[in-house]
């Protein structure tokens, strides 16, 4: 079995399922891998980017984190995409509710992913680009939720590239994000529209699936043990997933 080098994976293209599960934190995806899969095998750890692949209830699952960002998670979804056989991609992860009638540990799945990023500038495009999940994997999630008995909201998110902005633009920042709430935009996070860019230009599948930590409206925000406890029906809703749009392939 020949490995497939990239700067970011070293990993042979069969150590990967056809479908993966991406957290931004490495420890998140040696948790989902220690604690839901059988036989997990470490197929990457690349600069600490864990990468797992086992068996959830029968079916092949890969978990790999992404990082943080659009950066990252452009290179990553990219890689795993170009040269490692993966057709969906699974985002797990944190997002900031923009609507008042979000509450925290509320599942949104992204339908869309609107962007204050210039990432889709590198295809040249002749206008504006709406990233948008995968309706097939989309349409699995939700029917994955209600076998779970677990409540969501579908809708567009907001992926950002930045976390810290500018105090002195803080006014300005919030009329923003006002703005977009203003436009029904669910939740802002920072991944989601790059994943959907890469795969929407290599013919791939990809989809969002956030549980809401904090929200900007009300300012309630769940602490980092809170975090932790809140996030498994995330994980389980994913794995869930997984399983369907390999067993239907």
């Amino acid at each position: 079995m020949s490995k497939e080098y990239t700067p970011h994976i070293v990993a042979a293209p069969e150590d990967f399922a056809k479908v993966v599960l991406m957290p931004g934190d490495p420890l998140r995806a040696r948790f989902i891998a220690e604690n839901y899969m059988e036989n997990p095998r470490l197929v990457n750890n690349v600069r600490g980017i864990q990468g797992y692949t086992g068996v959830y209830k029968g079916t092949p699952v890969s978990v790999m984190a992404s990082g943080m960002g659009m950066p990252s998670m452009g290179i990553y979804s990219y890689e795993l995409y170009r040269f490692f056989g993966v057709d969906t991609i699974l985002r797990i992860g944190s997002a900031g509710a923009l609507q008042a009638d979000l509450p925290l540990r509320r599942i949104v799945l992204g339908m869309g992913a609107s962007t204050d990023s210039n990432y889709a500038h590198q295809y040249h495009l002749p206008g504006g680009f709406a990233p948008l999940c995968s309706y097939r994997t989309l349409r699995t999630c939700t029917e994955a939720a209600k076998e779970l008995g677990y409540g969501y909201t579908v809708g567009n998110l907001l992926s950002t590239d930045v976390f810290y902005n500018d105090e002195e633009r803080l006014p300005e920042i919030f009329r923003s994000v006002e703005a977009y709430g203003k436009m029904g935009v669910l939740a802002v996070e920072m991944e989601a529209a790059a994943l959907y860019m890469n795969a929407a230009r290599y013919g791939k599948n990809a989809l969002a699936i956030c549980t809401i930590s904090d929200s900007l409206i009300t300012g309630e925000a769940l602490s980092s043990a809170e975090r932790q406890e809140s996030f498994t029906e995330m994980m389980e809703l994913a794995l869930l997933t997984a399983k369907k749009l390999t067993d239907r392939d």
